[in-house]
């Protein structure tokens, strides 16, 4: 009960009727097993959403795991996905679980699906479309039984006109979508999410509960935080 709270659908910050059609969106998608796509700025919240959709589905009590798609290494994004055998490759000095298999019946979360390099896009291609994958050393497929969440803060049509993210992909990552919307576009959630991050830490730091001042929700207003909740945090 505890996890739901903290990570569910009820740490979605702000009474808005934007982010109240996010949680919408959220429920409705919750159970649906296939791609959802969630788009908005950096900053806004996409993991939060992300680990409330799992958390509010059947998959639950299965891991959810996250591979952040801009921060891993060219040369180990297949290894970090699909896993590897000992000695397939100089280094590998041990059995590896990629995220795939680790994941098991849960989710995998692709942070950042448009920085993923072109070469690795077709990979993930074929495993969306055939639920199966290969580690590094094997010559046996193995099944993909998790359900993935991608998020990305880039247009990815423009991607694909620049060449820079596969059109096929593109189709077949983009079924559901849930969109956050900025910050700067629902500034009347600032004292509500301000006073939140207030009683969090404070409750972090065992000291008491304590009130943004309002000239301090003032100053915050009149700022359009390009860095959105995050930078709010």
């Amino acid at each position: 009960k505890e996890l739901q709270q903290r990570e569910g659908i009820d740490s979605l910050i702000g009474s808005s009727s934007q982010m109240n059609q996010v949680r919408e969106t959220i429920r409705k998608l919750a159970d649906v097993d296939s791609c959802v796509l969630i788009r908005g700025e950096s900053g806004t919240g996409k993991e939060v959403v992300a680990r409330s959709l799992h958390y509010l589905s059947h998959r639950k009590t299965s891991p959810f795991l996250v591979a952040n798609c801009a921060a891993i290494p060219d040369t180990l994004i297949e290894s970090f996905l699909f896993g590897h055998r000992r000695g397939s490759f100089t280094g590998a000095v041990e059995h590896s679980r990629g995220l795939f298999e680790a994941a098991d019946d849960g989710s995998v979360f692709l942070d950042e699906i448009g920085d993923m390099p072109l070469g690795q896009q077709a990979t993930l291609l074929r495993v969306l479309e055939y639920r199966r994958f290969m580690p590094i050393g094997e010559n046996k497929e193995r099944e993909c039984r998790a359900r993935f969440i991608l998020a990305t803060n880039r247009d990815l049509r423009e991607c694909v006109s620049n060449g820079r993210f596969r059109e096929d992909l593109f189709y077949r990552i983009n079924v559901a979508t849930i969109y956050i919307p900025p910050l700067r576009t629902r500034l009347e959630e600032l004292p509500e999410l301000t006073e939140q991050f207030c009683q969090r830490f404070c409750a972090s730091m065992g000291k008491p509960p304590m009130r943004p001042d309002p000239q301090v929700l003032q100053l915050l207003q009149s700022y359009d935080w390009p860095g959105n909740v995050r930078e709010l945090k």
